[in-house]
């Protein structure tokens, strides 16, 4: 397991990267704009890990830029922690067998939400390229949030 990235979702964009980039120090690496989520995301690197987060995407901060306007409270602006592995499906048997609920399961052998005791949602994703497909991920509905 290798740490990826904090997300914070932020309400002024423009005012966000002000701080993180012309204040603290970090850098914009990437962006995507998702127009059928209508979100984008935008990836910042402190300037000593930017080789590091060109080779791998890590660390880094992301920032979640909602389009339509939203207030964040009780720590909605917070996102998730990131974490790659080797294999999804295997680490996601193992906290399930573990008692852990898996929020939003790997159906597509990528991507997969759990929770923190506190309640932080840890978002895990497949090293390399998603795993094929399978069950019971497949037909696991999503429980809770993340």
């Amino acid at each position: 397991m290798r740490y990826l990235h904090t997300m914070v979702r932020v309400s002024d964009l423009d005012a966000s990267l002000r701080f993180y980039c012309d204040h603290l120090g970090l850098t914009e690496v990437r962006r995507m704009d998702h127009e059928t989520g209508r979100f984008t995301l935008v990836f910042l690197a402190a300037p000593r890990d930017e080789a590091r987060s060109a080779a791998e995407r890590s660390p880094e901060l992301e920032l979640t830029y909602n389009w339509d306007p939203e207030t964040y409270s009780g720590g909605r602006n917070f996102g998730h922690l990131a974490y790659k592995v080797d294999d999804i499906h295997a680490t996601c048997q193992r906290l399930m067998d573990a008692g852990i609920t898996i929020n939003r399961p790997p159906r597509d052998g990528r991507m997969a939400f759990v929770r923190s005791p506190d309640g932080i949602s840890i978002e895990l994703l497949q090293e390399g390229e998603a795993l094929t497909p399978c069950e019971p991920w497949i037909s696991m509905p999503n429980e809770g949030s993340w």
